[in-house]
């Protein structure tokens, strides 16, 4: 079985289960989910979890995302995006490129979204868009989303090409459609392209027919990005006392000052007590850091340099309390 996780180019027309369904049918395991919904239209980077890696799905959704959207002023439709029903049609001849780039980039920073009916979210036990096929409309609450950066790329009235990083949980269809009605004209999504998720870009990304052809050839290993490799923002500790190795083994806490944790055997060094970082620590962005630093997180591996699990220190009493294991016990 493969334990990590793969890039995928999700294209347009899939929908991310059938991008999971055809994976499970490429690599011959049942293991595998994904990371993060992205519309059937829509394309671009949708992180795949394989084998012991589906434990790492709920942290890789946590990560910011950054969308190119094509924004089409003057239609609104019930889907928020064109391959809906069209609502209402209004002129935009009247704006101009100034007035859109202004409104546009009035929207970064946390504001609070409506989730749109066309969507997974759950309301009762039945999906949003369940209830908006079966033309049943629900009131929703607003939900604070943050838009971190937002860059007007290009204006060709009456489109404009967005360049979005933002939180996770934000419908670029739904700020599509509230950027259009601060315009007073409407709007909505045309096209959408999901460039980055966390570390993955769609540059390095791999489309289901070329995972086919590395699984063929024996190589679709070389493209699966390891636990080891997944968690190497965090520090890295060995156990060498026996005892300890068996309590981390069994998913037990671990004590703290007097654990006799060992420093990792390839830089020497412990983590800080204070923020969890190893000193010098590399390659991390802002958020990694604030991440490791609030949870003072560290990878556990036994003496034989296996991964454990991912363990996080209590902010009172100094214990290592396990977060993921991946290794139990024998």
């Amino acid at each position: 079985m493969i334990h990590g996780v793969l890039n995928i180019y999700k294209e347009p027309g899939y929908t991310s289960h059938d991008v999971v369904a055809k994976l499970r049918g490429i690599v011959k395991q049942k293991k595998i989910g994904h990371t993060g919904t992205l519309d059937p239209a829509a394309e671009g980077v949708l992180p795949v979890c394989l084998g012991m890696g589906t434990k790492l799905c709920d942290l890789l959704a946590d990560h910011d995302k950054t969308y190119r959207a094509v924004l089409l002023l003057g239609k609104e439709t019930d889907t928020q995006d064109t391959t809906g029903r069209i609502l209402c049609e209004r002129e935009t001849g009247r704006l101009t490129p100034d007035e859109v780039r202004r409104a546009a980039e009035r929207f970064v920073g946390e504001y609070q979204q409506i989730p749109p009916m066309y969507s997974a979210l759950k309301v009762g036990g039945k999906k949003l868009y369940e209830l908006a096929r079966a033309g049943r409309e629900i009131e929703r609450k607003p939900r604070p989303v943050a838009i971190y950066e937002l860059t007007v790329e290009n204006i060709d009235l009456p489109r404009a090409v967005l360049t979005v990083r933002c939180s996770k949980g934000t419908y670029i269809r739904t700020l599509c459609h509230d950027i259009g009605q601060a315009l007073g004209c409407g709007g909505c999504m045309e096209q959408l392209i999901r460039t980055r998720v966390g570390r993955f870009s769609a540059e390095e990304a791999l489309t289901l027919s070329r995972v086919q052809e590395l699984e063929e050839a024996g190589r679709l290993e070389e493209a699966v990005i390891s636990l080891d490799g997944m968690l190497d923002h965090y520090p890295a500790v060995v156990l060498e006392d026996p005892l300890l190795e068996r309590l981390a083994r069994n998913g037990n806490p671990l004590p703290g000052k007097e654990t006799g944790l060992l420093p990792d055997k390839e830089t020497g060094l412990l983590p800080d007590r204070e923020t969890g970082l190893l000193p010098g620590a590399a390659g991390q962005t802002a958020k990694e850091e604030a991440a490791v630093s609030a949870l003072r997180a560290v990878r556990i591996y036994d003496s034989g340099r296996r991964l454990i699990g991912l363990y996080e220190q209590e902010s009172k009493g100094g214990r290592w309390m396990p977060k993921k294991m991946f290794l139990g016990g024998e």
